[in-house]
């Protein structure tokens, strides 16, 4: 398994990135979102006052640590760009289907792909560098019209590839060695994880969108560049100080954790699916999936079907088999970090990234739609846990695959009823997982688990 996923990530750095969002084409032209009708049921949905359970929103004090945070919500979340998210008659029909649907919450462009900020944000390293381009014009009209609709707002920023920041100042851009600036094949430019300074910009990044009033920020690109002619990048020992990526990137996630925690506001983070397991890919790209669930309030593994290559998981296309795929990925999150704790004794929540687009640019591809969106909300499901995320870069969302809020309460429901009853049979994985053959839980089937943490 480890040397297939090694061999995947291969592939990623040879043509050039990670898929992690549709084709770029479709990024820059954001058409308006495709409204599909759920029929009667829908309409009876969007008229029919939500319930106290299903929209409740309390503040409560963390009794761990003390610190003043809204009440966690149990996340079933899209994400919207800022273009969509500044633009009024969009984000009405978007809130109308959430308000007919399960969907809670939104993830919405703070700190963007090309390094802008996308509203006007009061702090003297965003205002330094000009960094701010006015997506959203009116973020306090916005986050006033969400906080009605009850809906938890995720601030998505975007960190080490920033392809604005280095232009400003060079001196934090990944360098080559003849002191010039690496660029990707986009010709887009990254900072360097290593430089502090980046750290504190982006903590101040991730402050300004809890004055905003986010109820959490998620960190993406929240690794070092995978690209092909990365390994002639350069580091300074001074930076580095016998740091490994890895290292490094943990590091980074405890201390804007810190900050960011005690202001109130969750702190969640995006790998890569392939570093579940750990190995070269986790080196690669400086991501460890344990050691950063650590640190973090959510763990946010994007594991699109359409990222995995032919043979993943014992699965011929897995782009074409949704749910085997899903439930196959966070099997192997179980096995990696069951029964283990946060730094600060909280109970990690791995919140996973699933797949609403259609992969058209692969060889072995299906159309998705309502079915496959509900069959990997099910694998979610079957594997043990309750929260996900749906990506469309261009913010087309198959609502007619989604429950009403009153059937997903009820389906919760019979849910955590029928943990409660096996969860007095089934173990926690064990330190070292089941192999093929071996006995272990249920859902843990033949997955062979990778390296793990030793205990503290």
């Amino acid at each position: 398994m480890k040397t297939k996923l090694s061999l995947f990530l291969v592939c990623i750095v040879l043509a050039g990135g990670c898929k992690r969002y549709e084709r770029i084409d479709d990024l820059a032209t954001t058409p308006a979102p495709v409204v599909v009708t759920r029929g009667q049921e829908t309409e009876a949905a969007e008229t029919e006052e939500p319930t106290q359970e299903t929209r409740e929103v309390e503040i409560e004090v963390n009794t761990k640590d003390g610190r003043r945070r809204r009440k966690p919500v149990k996340v079933k979340g899209i994400y919207i760009s800022a273009y969509v998210a500044g633009t009024e008659s969009m984000m009405d029909e978007i809130i109308r289907n959430i308000d007919a649907t399960e969907i809670n919450a939104v993830v919405i462009d703070v700190k963007d792909d090309n390094g802008r900020i996308t509203f006007s944000m009061d702090t003297p390293a965003v205002n330094e560098i000009g960094a701010v381009k006015r997506f959203i014009p009116d973020i306090e009209g916005l986050m006033k019209k969400l906080k009605e609709h009850n809906i938890y707002t995720i601030a998505r920023v975007v960190a080490f590839r920033d392809p604005y920041l280095p232009e400003q100042k060079p001196e934090l851009a990944l360098k080559l060695p003849d002191g010039s600036i690496y660029r990707d094949s986009h010709g887009l430019a990254w900072v360097n994880p290593y430089k502090r300074e980046i750290w504190d910009y982006l903590v101040e990044v991730g402050l300004g969108a809890r004055e905003a009033g986010f109820d959490e920020v998620q960190f993406d690109y929240i690794r070092f560049s995978t690209e092909k002619g990365v390994g002639a990048v350069v580091y300074d020992e001074a930076d580095t100080r016998g740091r490994s990526k890895t290292d490094i990137i943990t590091e980074f996630i405890d201390y804007a954790y810190e900050k960011l925690a005690e202001e109130g506001i969750y702190v969640a983070a995006d790998v890569f699916g392939a570093i579940i397991i750990g190995g070269v890919d986790s080196d690669t790209v400086g991501q460890s999936y344990e050691d950063m669930a650590e640190h973090l309030d959510y763990i946010c593994p994007m594991i699109y079907p359409s990222h995995y290559g032919d043979g993943n998981f014992g699965i011929d296309h897995p782009d074409t088999e949704p749910y085997r795929t899903i439930l196959a990925a966070l099997k192997g999150s179980r096995a990696s970090l069951g029964g283990h704790e946060k730094v600060d004794g909280g109970q990690i929540v791995v919140r996973p990234w699933l797949q609403d687009f259609t992969a058209s640019y692969l060889d072995h591809y299906i159309e998705y739609g309502p079915s496959q969106v509900r069959e990997q909300i099910q694998a979610v499901y079957d594997s043990g846990y309750d929260e996900w995320m749906l990506w469309s870069a261009a913010c087309r969302y198959h609502w007619d695959g989604l429950k009403t809020p009153q059937e997903a309460a009820e389906e919760q429901r019979q849910r955590e009823s029928g943990r409660t009853e096996a969860e007095e049979t089934m173990p926690l994985p064990s330190s070292q997982g089941a192999k093929a053959g071996e006995t272990g839980p249920a859902w843990l089937g033949s997955f062979q688990t990778g390296r793990r943490r030793k205990a503290a």
